[in-house]
């Protein structure tokens, strides 16, 4: 599928995230952020991740209803994330990512720029080496989605680490976010 783009709307979802639990995208009342990660065991994944399960309480009093994807199994990333506050969805066969024109490419982690987080993801959570049907080669991407469905914003990954920032998606959902009127 093509990329999408700001204002473009999305079909209704209801995904099982890793615990058990329905998870309906977009939330009916809540900002959605949809965002896609590589493989559970992903050094970077593992930091970025970990930065959103740090300041959960700070996207739920934003409004926004936290969905994350993995091209894993749900047992690789109960062994990796089990204790995540918001929706991990197991997407081994990368359903999820054809249908949000989710790409993957050898600029994943020969871009210089993804290194250091690397290497600090390393360091902070060890080496893991994807499992069977993972990639290295995957790119991370990010959807800010309203709950009429509508995306409002997007950003697709040109290297491994190229992610929004927490702080990032934060200033976006404020500035974003419909009116209450």
């Amino acid at each position: 599928m093509p990329h999408l783009h700001p204002g473009d709307p999305i079909d209704s979802l209801q995904l099982t995230a890793i615990n058990g639990q329905t998870i309906d995208v977009p939330h009916p009342e809540a900002l959605t952020h949809l965002q896609f990660r590589r493989f559970a065991g992903c050094p970077m994944c593992n930091l970025h991740i970990h930065s959103f399960v740090r300041r959960h309480d700070e996207l739920r009093q934003t409004g926004i209803q936290e969905v994350a994807v993995f091209h894993s199994s749900t047992a690789d990333l109960l062994a990796q994330h089990a204790h995540a506050p918001f929706a991990l969805i197991a997407d081994p066969h990368k359903a999820l990512y054809r249908q949000f024109g989710v790409e993957a490419g050898w600029h994943a982690i020969w871009d210089p720029r993804s290194w250091p987080a690397g290497v600090r993801g390393l360091l902070r959570h060890g080496f893991g080496l994807p499992g069977q049907g993972e990639s290295m080669l995957g790119l991370p991407a990010d959807f800010l989605i309203a709950p009429d469905g509508r995306v409002l914003a997007v950003h697709y990954g040109s290297h491994a680490d190229d992610q929004w920032p927490l702080d990032e998606l934060l200033a976006l959902a404020k500035s974003l976010a419909p009116s209450k009127a």
